[in-house]
């Protein structure tokens, strides 16, 4: 069995071409232009880059933006403040602080500091409490990337044994939250593996659906992987250059092996990581709907 190999990149292109043309018609029927605000603070490499693909995609499906980019310097109460004004600012739907934050910033206080309703990563206490009762506003951007990749690759949840692997707040444990759910591309029965548990493999290999974000390169063998099932792999890993110095990247499941076994698999790159700026940006659209009272 050779898997079938699941695209986040054409799943992604098909969601933003039906968020481009719903953009068009809340700004044609409603005039109303969907805005994200980005906060970076430092010159991290890594975090341009990500604000500026978010920044392009913003330009590409109509949604106005405003860009921060601040000192590494900069002090706690400076930051809040500037958080406040987007709070305020009717132009403004969806306010992003790109993480890591350097290290004299409170990264929790700058987090909790914004609108729930403007929370458009899903990371403040209100919205992940949402997420526990089954009545969130926001989904976090990476795990509903992979919902996502599930209910539109035609994956069956419902009653599914689910694993994870990984139980950070940003991916392990909402995509828990997300698939115990009593709705469509949920309802399964998940299991969550993290560094305490004694065997990995015994629950990996009972599982039909794995969904893995352990944060380490191959960290999931074949023989981890039980025939026929699915495997999602968030993991990105730079693991050295190739001869004319590109980064050679890497998931957390070991793709050449896993693939020959599994029924279908998400490749890195190319799987979960693009779902996830395209999730913002629709979580963005539906924090405007909100905002005016449209959904």
């Amino acid at each position: 069995m050779t898997a079938q190999i699941i695209s986040g990149t054409e799943i992604a292109k098909e969601i933003r071409e039906e968020l481009k043309r719903e953009i068009a018609e809340l700004k044609e029927k409603k005039e109303l232009v969907p805005g994200l605000a980005t906060v970076l603070v430092g010159d991290d490499p890594a975090s341009q880059v990500y604000v500026g693909q978010k920044e392009k995609t913003c330009l590409s499906l109509g949604i106005y933006s405003e860009r921060y980019d601040l000192p590494a310097g900069i002090g706690q109460e400076e930051l809040l403040t500037l958080i406040q004004r987007l709070n305020n600012s009717p132009n403004i739907h969806g306010i992003l602080v790109q993480l890591p934050l350097p290290k004299q910033l409170k990264e929790d206080e700058v987090l909790y500091a914004i609108d729930p309703k403007k929370d458009v990563d899903g990371f403040h206490p209100v919205n992940v409490g949402k997420l526990m009762i089954g009545e969130p506003d926001f989904l976090p951007c990476t795990p509903y990337g992979i919902q996502q990749i599930l209910i539109r690759s035609g994956v069956k949840t419902d009653g599914a044994e689910v694993v994870v692997v990984g139980r950070s707040n940003i991916v392990g444990k909402p995509i828990a939250n997300i698939m115990l759910q009593k709705k469509e591309g949920a309802n399964a029965t998940v299991t969550v593996c993290h560094t305490a548990t004694r065997d990995i493999a015994f629950h990996t290999r009972r599982a039909d659906i794995l969904i893995v974000a352990a944060g380490r390169p191959k960290a999931i063998t074949a023989d981890m992987v039980k025939e026929g099932a699915v495997v999602i792999d968030v993991g990105v890993n730079r693991i050295g250059k190739t001869a004319s110095g590109k980064g050679i990247l890497v998931g957390d499941v070991d793709f050449d092996a896993v693939k020959e076994k599994a029924k279908a698999i998400t490749p890195v790159p190319g799987g979960v990581g693009p779902m996830t700026i395209t999730m913002l940006m629709l979580n963005t659209v539906r924090a405007a709907k909100l905002a005016a009272g449209l959904d």
